[in-house]
């Protein structure tokens, strides 16, 4: 069959013949389910189906209602991360339970890598934009600017004259190297997230950390190196190791970082993900997680809990800042407020007084 032989899609008038009922009440299946039985609405729907009809056009609901009844989420990772990251999950979920009962729907778009996803944005037909951890000056942010439609950004400080939602990077990395200070530990490592997008992975140093284009993990980062100055212990002593998001990635980190003279004796990982390679890393070398290697995480995914042993970590609502992000966009929130949702440092099994010299 060619493409001109293909059969026309279904209408709502075809439904409505087929039914014998108003074209009128066909769309209030879709549209205003209110406004019908419940009977009578899963009829027209099941019918529907059996034609072959996909629902509404969003872009002709757009130019009848203005609205589009969709709202676009910008991640800086892929799509497959999207989905398969614990953090990005959790996150997800926060917005599908506001917009699912709004009956709104989720456009996710990847950071752009070339002009193709910008002309997703420019092109999408949606009401708004979740703009999520992406890094400055950033092509994708910059499009979704350009169309003036209301705009929340998570964990993005960076992106002024927006609404915000995020935590308290700092203090929340401050209290997790704290805790570690109180146990006796003196020799720290440190696994950070991207500080660049730019896939590097490998030591870090001063002039990486200033040219850094993630405000959020720069927060994090200097509240970990802030806690050991106030604690009297030199920042520049400290190894860190810049990683992607990936267990294994945390993996080679730690291998990278107990290979330093002196050896350090506690790891603070910027995720959970990161500190499930470096617990990894530690079996592998027969190091006992405890009593010769401490290890906190950032995040409080559900692997947190369950690993054995369970890691000590921060745990961020996730959930909850995906909810408040969804809020304020449905809310159609156009001042520049910001939003600070509270941490918790939660203290496990892998964190422990530091071995005696």
């Amino acid at each position: 069959m060619t493409f001109s032989d293909s059969p026309k899609p279904a209408t709502l008038l075809d439904i409505a013949k087929a039914l014998g009922i108003s074209r009128t009440t066909v769309s209030n299946a879709f549209n205003r389910p209110d406004q019908l039985s419940p009977e009578l609405r899963e009829k027209i729907l099941v019918t529907a189906k059996e034609m072959g009809y996909a629902g509404p056009n969003p872009t002709a609901r757009l130019l009848r209602t203005g609205q589009a009844g969709a709202i676009g989420v910008i991640f800086h990772e892929s799509l497959l991360y999207a989905f398969s990251d614990p953090v990005a999950i959790a996150f997800l979920q926060g917005i599908a339970s506001v917009c699912e009962p709004a009956k709104v729907s989720l456009l996710i778009v990847p950071m752009a890598k070339d002009g193709l996803i910008a002309d997703t944005v420019n092109q999408a037909v949606v009401d708004g934009f979740i703009v999520y951890s992406t890094p400055d000056a950033d092509i994708t942010t910059a499009k979704v600017l350009e169309r003036h439609l209301p705009t929340v950004a998570v964990d993005r400080p960076g992106l002024t004259g927006v609404p915000s939602v995020g935590i308290d990077e700092h203090q929340a990395a401050h209290e997790a190297t704290s805790h570690l200070i109180r146990l006796g530990h003196t020799r720290l490592g440190i696994i950070s997230m991207e500080l660049q997008a730019d896939g590097y992975e490998g030591k870090v140093d001063d002039q990486r950390m200033q040219s850094t284009t993630f405000p959020s993990t720069l927060d994090r980062l200097h509240g970990y190196l802030d806690a050991l100055r106030e604690a009297g212990i030199d920042p520049q002593t400290v190894a860190i190791e810049e990683r992607l998001n990936r267990e294994e990635s945390g993996f080679s980190a730690t291998l990278a970082l107990l290979n330093q003279t002196p050896r350090p004796t506690a790891i603070l990982a910027m995720s959970d993900r990161l500190a499930v390679g470096a617990l990894r890393a530690a079996e592998t070398l027969g190091l006992h997680v405890p009593k010769d290697l401490s290890i906190v995480g950032f995040d409080d995914i559900p692997l947190a809990s369950q690993i054995r042993p369970r890691l000590t970590t921060v745990r961020q609502p996730l959930v909850e800042k995906g909810a408040v992000a969804a809020r304020l966009l449905l809310e159609s929130v156009s001042q520049p407020i910001s939003y600070r949702l509270p941490t918790e440092l939660v203290i496990r099994d892998s964190s422990g007084v530091a071995p005696k010299e």
